[in-house]
C-alpha cells in the first residue's frame, strides 16, 4: 500500500505565494465600517419596519421653517448671537458652521483693512477658515461700551477740628468703538445704563461731554485720539493693548499711555476724524502749545471692561462706591 507521501502533490512557488496572501488576508479582517468614522450616516432600518418610515423633525420650528428662511435669519445674527444659537440644537450649529456667516462678519468687523488683505491674512494665518479667523484674530467690538472704573479719595472739609473726612471718587472712562475707524470718548461719573443712551452720533451733538476721534488697530495695538475744543485745545492722545478673557473675547483693554497735550490753531481746525494723523508721529513729550504743555498720566490707568449694550442695565459697574470694592477687571 502506497504510503501518503506518495500522494503529495509538488506546489508551484506563485502558488503557494496565493495561498500564502490568502491565508494573511483571512486573519487581517478587512472592517469597512472604520471608513465610516466621522461621516454622518443614518442607520437604515430592516425592510418593514415602523422605523423605515421618512424621517420627520419632531422640532416644530424646523416642520413650519424651510431651511433657506433659516439661512436668511441666520444671516441678519449678530456673531456673538450665532455663537450662542448653535447650542441650540444640531441643526442649528451644522448650519452656522456654514462659512458665509463668519465671512461677512470678518469683512465687516476689519474694514478697515480692506477685503484683499484680510483674505490674505485668512489664508497665511487661519488655513482659510473664517471662523478661526474671527475667533482667534484680535478686533475691537462695536456692540457695546468699554469702560473703565477709576477712583481716587479726596479729602474733605474739617468740623470742629476733630475728624478729617475723606470721600471716595468714582468716574468712568466709556469708549464706543465703530467699524468706520471712528469712536466716541466721554469722561464721566455717570453709569453706565446712563451713559449708554447718549454714546451714538445723533445724541453725541447735543452733549457736550462726548467727544470724537479716530482709532487704527494694529494686531492687539490701538492707537486713539481725541480733541478738546475750547479756548485751549487739547489732544488726547491713548494706546492700548487689546486681549481677551477668553478666546475670542476681546473684551478687556490695558491702557499703554495717556498722554494729553496742546495743539496751534491750524491742528485744532482739522476735523476729528483726521486728528490721529496729525499727532500720530509725535513723541509722548511734545506738544504745538506753550500754553497746554504735555503730560503722561499715570493714574487712572485702570483697564477697560467690555459691556455688551443688553447688558448695560444690570451690569455691576452700576452699583454704588460703597459695593464695588471689590471689583477687579482681571
Amino acid at each position: 500500500m502506497a504510503s501518503g507521501s506518495d500522494f503529495a502533490l509538488a506546489v508551484p512557488s506563485e502558488l503557494e505565494s496565493i495561498l500564502r496572501l490568502k491565508t494573511v488576508n483571512y486573519f487581517i479582517t478587512r472592517r469597512p465600517w472604520l471608513d465610516l468614522y466621522g461621516v454622518n450616516v443614518r442607520p437604515v432600518a430592516p425592510f418593514g419596519s415602523a422605523s423605515r418610515k421618512p424621517h420627520v423633525d419632531p422640532a416644530l420650528i424646523h416642520r413650519v421653517l424651510p431651511d433657506e428662511l433659516l439661512f436668511e435669519v441666520f444671516a441678519r445674527t449678530t456673531p456673538y448671537d450665532l455663537g450662542k444659537a448653535s447650542c441650540v440644537c444640531r441643526k442649528w450649529r451644522y448650519t452656522i458652521r456654514n462659512p458665509a456667516f463668519w465671512r461677512n462678519a470678518c469683512l465687516k468687523g476689519w474694514q478697515l483693512s480692506g477685503a484683499v488683505e484680510n483674505y490674505k491674512i485668512l489664508q497665511s494665518k487661519y488655513d482659510g477658515s473664517w471662523r478661526k479667523m474671527w475667533l482667534l484674530r484680535p478686533r475691537l467690538r462695536t456692540d457695546g461700551l468699554y469702560a473703565s472704573r477709576n477712583t481716587y479719595i479726596r479729602a474733605g472739609v474739617a468740623e470742629w477740628k476733630i475728624t478729617n473726612p475723606v470721600h471716595v471718587v468714582c468716574y468712568f472712562r466709556y469708549l464706543r468703538f465703530f467699524p468706520s475707524g471712528r469712536f466716541l470718548y466721554k469722561n464721566s461719573s455717570q453709569k453706565i445704563k446712563d451713559v449708554v443712551k447718549c454714546m451714538n452720533f445723533r445724541s453725541s451733538k447735543s452733549d457736550d461731554s462726548v467727544f470724537g476721534g479716530h482709532y487704527t488697530l494694529a494686531d492687539d495695538k490701538v492707537e486713539a485720539a481725541v480733541l478738546y475744543p475750547g479756548m485751549r485745545p487739547t489732544v488726547l492722545r491713548i494706546r492700548m493693548r487689546l486681549r481677551g478673557t477668553t478666546a475670542g473675547a476681546n473684551n478687556r483693554m490695558d491702557l499703554i499711555s495717556l498722554v494729553t497735550s496742546g495743539v496751534n490753531s491750524s491742528e485744532a481746525s482739522t476735523s476729528e476724524e483726521d486728528i490721529l494723523g496729525v499727532v500720530e508721529g509725535w513723541q509722548d513729550d511734545e506738544t504745538h502749545n506753550p500754553d497746554v504743555p504735555a503730560v503722561s498720566h499715570k493714574r487712572g490707568m485702570t483697564s477697560f471692561v467690555f459691556v455688551p449694550f443688553e447688558e448695560a442695565e444690570a451690569s455691576v459697574l452700576n452699583l454704588p462706591v460703597e459695593k464695588m470694592d471689590y471689583y477687579v477687571p482681571g
